[in-house]
């Protein structure tokens, strides 16, 4: 009877951070110190309030647009990617671009312009809007076409059905984009696959420790931010997954004692732009409220890196061999 009525708190393993989250954030970091205040972002540099107030505080500036960066300064590019143009458009203005896009994006990039090449019709599994997808569709516009989600797969129309090939946002729920591809290859049965799944690493180890842990737990809380796709879907598996209740914070004071009443589990984890000290922020303010035991069910240990970008990483060896950094960058 205590055994059942014991308050725990399932902390899933892996959460937050990722390799091209880690990265992307460090690479502002160190181009504040080596270039100094202010440093521009063009959008989030990741999806993540804290991130982006926290990186505001150290001098960096969030814009929407090359245009709003001054001539000649520096702007990074988010870990979301961007379309050819906007480094096009950085060169015009003479600014110092460094592109923190993550790794994963890039090869789908790349993937997108090689299909492209090739005549295919692309079409690419995606979210309406978000920044990854309008990266992506801006390396072959011509080509691409946006299916967002299932149901769009049943208006899809293609030049040859004998040479189409499907891509997908990095950030997605692994279960829908199989769905959605399942969809698609009952009208197009000739559709061809990426040559590596497109879904990054993080996004589909995240998702399968809150499938794990979700059909124990009387509420799941992922810690991430509104506009983060991959946060979001991670509340919907677990939903899907059996917990009885699923909810997105920000920040541990967003969290509802009316979500807690009557709970003895409460599953926890984060999207891949979370620092954990947010989450341990959760977890202190659960054992305040008698969920005092923590359990951490890992299903994979991850190991991937990053290195930074290659033009910060150009400047930060100049830098430390006393190189001026504008006879570096020529």
């Amino acid at each position: 009877m205590s055994t059942t009525a014991r308050k725990r708190v399932l902390l899933a393993n892996p959460r937050g951070y990722c390799a091209g989250v880690d990265r992307a954030v460090q690479t502002v970091e160190e181009a504040l110190k080596l270039y100094g205040a202010p440093v521009y972002v063009r959008k989030q540099i990741v999806h993540n309030k804290h991130v982006v107030s926290t990186l505001e505080a150290k001098g960096a500036i969030f814009v929407e647009e090359n245009e709003e960066v001054p001539h000649g300064a520096t702007v990074v590019f988010s870990a979301h990617g961007v379309a050819p143009e906007v480094h096009e458009q950085a060169k015009a203005r003479a600014l110092k671009a460094i592109d923190a896009t993550c790794p994963l994006v890039t090869k789908v990039h790349q993937e997108a312009r090689r299909f492209a090449a090739q005549d295919y019709d692309i079409l690419l599994i995606g979210h309406e809007g978000h920044e990854e997808v309008i990266g992506t569709s801006g390396e072959a516009p011509a080509h691409i076409q946006l299916v967002d989600g299932p149901d769009d797969a049943d208006t899809i129309t293609v030049r040859d059905p004998e040479k189409v090939v499907w891509l997908s946002q990095t950030t997605l729920s692994v279960d829908e984009t199989m769905e959605t591809v399942a969809r698609l290859k009952r009208r197009l049965p000739m559709l061809q696959s990426p040559p590596s799944d497109d879904i990054c690493y993080a996004t589909s180890n995240r998702q399968q420790v809150v499938k794990q842990i979700a059909p124990e737990c009387d509420v799941m809380l992922v810690v991430g931010s509104r506009n983060s796709s991959n946060s979001v879907r991670l509340v919907e598996v677990a939903l899907g997954a059996g917990a009885r209740a699923g909810y997105l914070i920000d920040f541990a004071s967003e969290i509802d004692d009316a979500w807690l009443a009557g709970a003895t589990t409460i599953g926890l984890t984060s999207g891949a732009s979370v620092p954990d000290d947010l989450v341990h922020e959760v977890v202190d303010h659960l054992a305040e409220r008698g969920f005092a035991d923590v359990e951490q069910v890992t299903t994979v240990e991850e190991t991937i890196t990053f290195s930074l970008p290659s033009e910060l990483r150009r400047d930060m060896r100049a830098a430390a061999a006393g190189t001026d950094l504008r006879s570096a960058a020529s």
